[in-house]
């Protein structure tokens, strides 16, 4: 999984002397790192749709990087976001692929900082005019995180800055989004989502001993599953039994989405659509039948101090 995924919006970004000292210290700092540059992708403004989605779905943090253009975005992110974040997609009955994923907006501003105020010549602050992108994440489930923009950030040689303070600006810029994307990699719900992927990873192998399985659950765990509900590590071991009977190993679970809402101090409710590939044996219930099986589940856990998760309820709902 790409973990963070930066959708670099500057119409010209070999050419700028702020946005690209920050890509260039992203690249070197971030780990799973996917740099999208929009005008090398997209010089003729045909955005493959299908492309740039599939990368927004693998990843949990969403940069989106670029300069401020009167007032709003560049053309060509304005282009992506109207096609990108799509009915079904974004928003819409179905459209829940982003919910639950942090954007982190990061942009370079031309004018002075006293200018976006109602006594400057641009009389609205920055946080009143990036409003419309606020409610595009509010709109689409995204987890919207303190921006991280930084003023004076154009050079005219000989009448506006100095190139070497916009440069030493945008690496105190760069220097910041990667303090806060670390945080947001580190906290409790991203420790959560790379164990949800870790669990189902071992799931598709269907292991003989289910030892992995239960040292993450509590010793009165619920279980509640289709075929009825089972209670601690030997009422999940009965039901793995049966499931190792049912299922073929090197099934695949498609983990569609995750939500994570925290429920007390230390506690967690997760929300999961998986869909289910697998392969069944002959001689069980599902008589060699090929599954393609849709399923909501709910877990509650705890996060441990030394981040291991520890899961007291486990439901699953066959759509």
């Amino acid at each position: 999984m790409s973990q963070v995924v930066v959708i670099s919006g500057h119409p010209n970004s070999q050419g700028s002397n702020a946005n690209q000292v920050i890509l260039n210290a992203l690249n070197q700092a971030i780990s799973n790192l996917d740099i999208r540059y929009l005008d090398k992708l997209y010089a003729d403004y045909q955005i493959d749709i299908k492309s740039e989605q599939d990368a927004l779905i693998d990843a949990d943090i969403i940069v989106l990087q670029f300069p401020f253009y009167w007032y709003s975005v560049p053309a060509l992110l304005k282009k992506w976001v109207d096609e990108v974040f799509a009915y079904d997609f974004a928003f819409g009955a179905n459209g829940d692929k982003l919910k639950g994923k942090d954007l982190i907006l990061s942009f370079t501003v031309g004018g002075p900082e006293e200018s976006y105020d109602p006594l400057g010549y641009n009389h609205f602050s920055i946080e009143q005019l990036i409003y419309p992108l606020k409610q595009t994440a509010y709109l689409t489930g995204l987890n919207f995180n303190r921006p991280i923009y930084t003023h004076r950030m154009v050079y005219i040689e000989g009448v506006y800055n100095k190139l070497e303070d916009v440069k030493n600006r945008a690496a105190s810029h760069a220097q910041r989004l990667i303090e806060l994307i670390d945080e947001l990699k580190n906290t409790p719900e991203a420790t959560i989502k790379k164990f949800v992927k870790h669990w189902f990873e071992n799931f598709d192998l269907l292991p003989s001993d289910s030892a992995f399985f239960t040292k993450y659950l509590s010793g009165d765990v619920t279980l509640s599953m289709p075929e009825g509900v089972f209670t601690g590590h030997s009422g999940f071991r009965d039901w793995y039994k049966g499931a190792r009977e049912t299922f073929k190993p090197n099934c695949e679970h498609v983990v569609e989405q995750v939500t994570v809402n925290k429920n007390g101090e230390d506690s967690y409710l997760v929300e999961l659509r998986v869909r289910l590939i697998a392969d069944t044996f002959a001689d069980s219930k599902l008589k060699g039948e090929k599954i393609n099986l849709l399923v909501n589940e709910l877990w509650q856990l705890k996060v441990r101090e030394n981040k291991e998760v520890e899961i007291s309820q486990y439901s699953v709902e066959v759509l």
